[in-house]
């Protein structure tokens, strides 16, 4: 029993040098915890200058901005400033006649620890308000063919 007690003393006495060595002083190199750009935290956008027209599509990691989005950095940032980036205009929400478009996108995907599935059309003044607080995130938006 005794030599069963050393063993696990001295495994223990070897995690405690490593826990009380200074990791920001002498970070390793080896390990990087990036959660928010881990694939939980990637979003796919599709784009389409209309409905019926074919989607381009990219993905977007942020922090730091990554994936194949074309603008991957200012898409994060437009993101970031945005509240609530992806809520829905409410159904009863009373919204200008103005109208955007026939531009839609989805985009799906987590972010901020969020699971998202949303689409944006640019149809009406809440719908185009929506569109253009995270305009970047849908890149050049294709021309219709």
């Amino acid at each position: 029993m005794a030599p069963g007690l050393a063993m696990l003393l001295s495994s223990a006495a070897c995690g405690n040098e490593q826990a009380n060595g200074n990791p920001a002083a002498e970070p390793s190199g080896t390990t990087s915890v990036q959660p928010s750009s881990s694939p939980a935290e990637t979003l796919t956008i599709e784009v389409r200058a209309s409905e019926q027209a074919p989607a381009e599509s990219w993905t977007l990691t942020c922090d730091p901005p990554g994936g194949d989005h074309p603008k991957a950095a200012e898409a994060c940032a437009a993101l970031t400033k945005a509240k609530d980036p992806f809520k829905p205009v409410p159904k009863d929400q009373m919204c200008t006649h103005i109208y955007g478009g026939p531009e839609v996108a989805t985009v799906k995907g987590t972010w901020d620890g969020e699971k998202i599935d949303a689409k944006f059309t640019r149809q009406d003044g809440c719908q185009l308000n929506r569109w253009t607080q995270v305009a970047p995130l849908f890149g050049d938006v294709p021309k219709v063919r």
